[in-house]
C-alpha cells in the first residue's frame, strides 16, 4: 500500500517521524555577540539502519509539514537505501521564527537564503556526530525554492551534501543578468499554454479571460458599472469596488488565481490528481488538473457582461473557493492565513535576494500589457519593506548559468509547470552529474510527490532516473569512505 494513502491502523505520516528542535545562530556570519533562535526539524528513522543514508528535505518558504506530507519520493525510496528522513524547516516559515510574531516584520534582515544554508549545514554537522558517521551519505531533496536552495547548498557545502534532487529548481534562470537573458514573458505565456487546449482545457477558455480583464477595465471607470461588477462577482459588501483603482485590484486578485492553480509559488500546482498541497495542506483538496475546472466554466466561446464575469468569478473560486461554503468573495483577503503570511515573507526575499524579472503583454498570453520595471519594482521594494534590491546580486552570488563547476545535481521540470520558462531543462555536464530531465505532463515538483495511478508515464520515468542518480551517489560516497580509511589506515602501518 503506497505511504500516501494510509491502511487500518497506520499512523500518518508525521506521527511516524520525531519533532526536534536545535539552537541556531541568528547570523552565521558574524563572530560579535552571538544570538541564537530555535529551528524545528522533523527525524522519520524507521528506515535507518547503521549504514545507511540520511535524505534531507531542504526546506523552502512554507511550514515543513508541508513537505514532510506530500515528498513521497523521499519515504518510497527510504526502505531501500536504509534512509532516514529529514526534514529541516527555512527560517522564519512555520514554527522557527527568530522573533514573536508581534515584531517579526521589524526584523526580517536575517531571512537570507544564505543563513537557512547555514542552518542547514549546522544540522548535518551535528547530525552526523550523532550518527557517529562523519562521512554517512545525504542526498538533499528540494522542490521550488528548495530546489534552487539545494543547487546552491551542493556548490557551497559538497563536503555535507552528496548529491541533490532539485525538482523544478526554478527560478532558478529568471534574474537580471543571465546570458542569455531569461525571457520574462515565460512565466505568463505557459499559464496561457494551460488554459488553452494545448494544456487540455477548452478552446474558449483563454480568449475569454483576456475579454474579461477589458471590460473590468471598461466596467471599473462608472459608479453603475462598478456595481455590475461587485454584483456578478459576488464580493462581500466590504469588498465592493469603489474606484478604478478597486478594479485593477480585482483583476490582481483573480490573475493570482490561475497562477496559483498553473504554477506553484509556494504551495500549488496544476496536479492530475486531486491536492492539498497545493492550498497549503488544507481540506479538501484542490481537483484533478484545477486549470481545467477554472477553465470549464469560461468554456462558452463568445462569453460578455454579467455572464462572462461571473464565469470569470467562479473560476478564481475553484482556487479561493476549494471549500465550497464561501458566500462571496473578497479580493482584499489571500486564500488563507498561512498561505498569505508565507507569501508576504516571499515578498521581503524579492525584495533582496530573489529579484526576478516577470512580464505580460496581453498578446502572447491571456492577461494584459505588464512590462517590467526594474525601476518601479525597486520603489515597491522601498514602498513595502524599506530596503532597496540589489537587481543583479543572485546572479553574482551563485552564477546564474554558469553552473559548470558544480556537481551531482538532477534538474527536474515539468512542461504545465510555468516556472519551467525558468528552469535548467538540458544537461550541463553529463561528466559532472549536472543532468536534466524534463516531464511533459508534469506539474511543479510533481516527481517528488508520491507515486499515484494517474501519474503519466513521463513522471514514473523521472523518477526512476531520479534513483539511478541517487543510488550512483551513495555508492561514490561510501567508496569514497572506504578509501580514506585504508589510506589512514596505510599511513599509520607505515608511522610504526
Amino acid at each position: 500500500m503506497a505511504l500516501s494513502r494510509q491502511g487500518v491502523g497506520e499512523k500518518p505520516l508525521i506521527e511516524r517521524c520525531k519533532e526536534r528542535w536545535r539552537e541556531t545562530r541568528l547570523d552565521h556570519f558574524t563572530w560579535v555577540n552571538p544570538t541564537y533562535f530555535k529551528q524545528r526539524f522533523f527525524v522519520c528513522d524507521e528506515y535507518w539502519r547503521p549504514g545507511g543514508s540520511v535524505f534531507l528535505y531542504i526546506g523552502n518558504e512554507a511550514d515543513v509539514t508541508l513537505y514532510l506530507n506530500n515528498t513521497g519520493l523521499m519515504w518510497e525510496l527510504a526502505p531501500k537505501y536504509d534512509a532516514m528522513l529529514v526534514f529541516a524547516e527555512h527560517r522564519y516559515y512555520g514554527q522557527s521564527k527568530p522573533f514573536p510574531a508581534s515584531v517579526l516584520r521589524k526584523h526580517m534582515a536575517w531571512l537570507t537564503s544564505e543563513q537557512a544554508m547555514g542552518d542547514y549545514a549546522t544540522l548535518l554537522w551535528e547530525l552526523k556526530r550523532e550518527l557517529g558517521d562523519p562521512d554517512v551519505p545525504v542526498i538533499g531533496f528540494g522542490g521550488s525554492y528548495g530546489g534552487m536552495l539545494g543547487t546552491w547548498f551542493r556548490m557551497k557545502y559538497p563536503h555535507l551534501v552528496d548529491g541533490v534532487i532539485a525538482g523544478s529548481a526554478a527560478p532558478i534562470w529568471t534574474y537580471k543578468g543571465e546570458n542569455p537573458p531569461y525571457d520574462p514573458g515565460s512565466f505568463a505565456k505557459i499559464v496561457t499554454q494551460d488554459a488553452s487546449p494545448e494544456g487540455g482545457s477548452a478552446e474558449a477558455c483563454a480568449d475569454n479571460v483576456r475579454a474579461a480583464w477589458k471590460l473590468l477595465d471598461r466596467w471599473g471607470s462608472s459608479e453603475e458599472g462598478r456595481q455590475s461588477i461587485s454584483a456578478a462577482m459576488r464580493l462581500c459588501p466590504e469588498s465592493a469596488v469603489e474606484s478604478g483603482e478597486d478594479a485593477t485590484a480585482l483583476c490582481d486578485w483573480a490573475s493570482s488565481a490561475w497562477d496559483y492553480l498553473a504554477s506553484a509559488a509556494r504551495a500549488m500546482g496544476n496536479y492530475p490528481y486531486p491536492s492539498v498541497y497545493i492550498v497549503n495542506g488544507a481540506q479538501p483538496p484542490l481537483p484533478a488538473f484545477p486549470v481545467r475546472v477554472a477553465c470549464g466554466h469560461l468554456a462558452e466561446p463568445g462569453l460578455d457582461g454579467e455572464a462572462l464575469l461571473e464565469g470569470l468569478a467562479r473560476a478564481a473560486g475553484v482556487f479561493y473557493n476549494h471549500t465550497g461554503d464561501l458566500p462571496c468573495f473578497s479580493f482584499k483577503q489571500g486564500p488563507n492565513p498561512e498561505t498569505d503570511e508565507d507569501a508576504d515573507f516571499w515578498g521581503y526575499q524579492y525584495c533582496t535576494e530573489q529579484f526576478q524579472v516577470f512580464s505580460k503583454d496581453g498578446v502572447h498570453d491571456m492577461f494584459w500589457e505588464e512590462p517590467f520595471s526594474t525601476k518601479a519594482a525597486i520603489q515597491d521594494c522601498k514602498d513595502g519593506w524599506g530596503v532597496e534590491p540589489r537587481p543583479l546580486w543572485a546572479t553574482i552570488e551563485w552564477g546564474g548559468k554558469r553552473l559548470g563547476a558544480a556537481s551531482n545535481i538532477v534538474f527536474s521540470n515539468g512542461l504545465l509547470d510555468p516556472w519551467s520558462g525558468g528552469g535548467v531543462l538540458a544537461n550541463i555536464s553529463q561528466a559532472n552529474d549536472l543532468v536534466a530531465v524534463v516531464i511533459p505532463e508534469g506539474a511543479h515538483h510533481l516527481d517528488l510527490m508520491f507515486s499515484h495511478p494517474l501519474d503519466p508515464p513521463s513522471v514514473t520515468a523521472a523518477r526512476a532516473f531520479e534513483e539511478h542518480y541517487i543510488a550512483k551517489w551513495i555508492a561514490q560516497a561510501r567508496s569514497q569512505q572506504r578509501s580514506s580509511l585504508a589510506m589512514a589506515q596505510h599511513a599509520a602501518v607505515a608511522q610504526q
